[in-house]
């Protein structure tokens, strides 16, 4: 599978079908056991893993299925976690704030995890997978957990990342999402 530059694709198909294992191929965090994987025509098949991961942190959001966030962090702590290596959280302060608002969750900036509903932490996810402005954007089921207006808004900024020149890459079963993409691989 090749993608270009702003284009949104999907992979779709029933939950256990693969969406997920192949999402995370693609995002350099499991090896592929056949094949390989190259981003901007570099190849990141057998590199080192903190080679692989500093190439992700500066090219890929990627957005888990759960919107796994890191208890005791308030939801902005969380958004500015990929700063944290370069030290730029205070530079992103803004643009953190501004993605909360943006997906919905800025009044709930100061609250930990535990505090929020699992649609809010999933679009605190997002907002953490979009702080660096990444070349590339790959998201598990990323309206799986939200109601259908929050889902709705979530497909509308992904679409708006890939007609801005950003590749998405987005694993999912809802129907809107598979329909908004430009293309789209089933899994059988």
């Amino acid at each position: 599978m090749t993608l270009e530059a702003g284009v949104m694709h999907c992979l779709a198909e029933r939950s256990g079908s693969g969406k997920t294992s192949i999402l995370r191929v693609a995002a350099g965090l499991v090896p592929p056991t056949t094949g390989s994987v190259s981003w901007a025509g570099d190849e990141i098949t057998g590199l080192l893993d903190d080679l692989v991961t500093r190439r992700r942190r500066a090219h890929v959001g990627y957005l888990d299925q759960g919107g796994v966030l890191v208890s005791g962090l308030s939801a902005l702590e969380n958004v500015l976690l990929p700063a944290v290596p370069d030290r730029r959280t205070r530079q992103l302060a803004d643009r953190a704030r501004e993605l909360l608002d943006r997906l919905g969750v800025g009044a709930r900036a100061g609250h930990r995890p535990e505090r929020l509903s699992g649609g809010e932490r999933q679009r605190v996810a997002l907002a953490r997978a979009l702080l660096r402005s990444p070349a590339v954007v790959m998201a598990d089921e990323p309206a799986a957990s939200l109601d259908r207006a929050s889902a709705d808004a979530v497909i509308r900024i992904l679409r708006d990342l890939a007609d801005d020149g950003t590749t998405v890459l987005v694993a999912a079963h809802d129907p809107v999402l598979i329909e908004t993409a430009d293309g789209v691989t089933r899994l059988d």
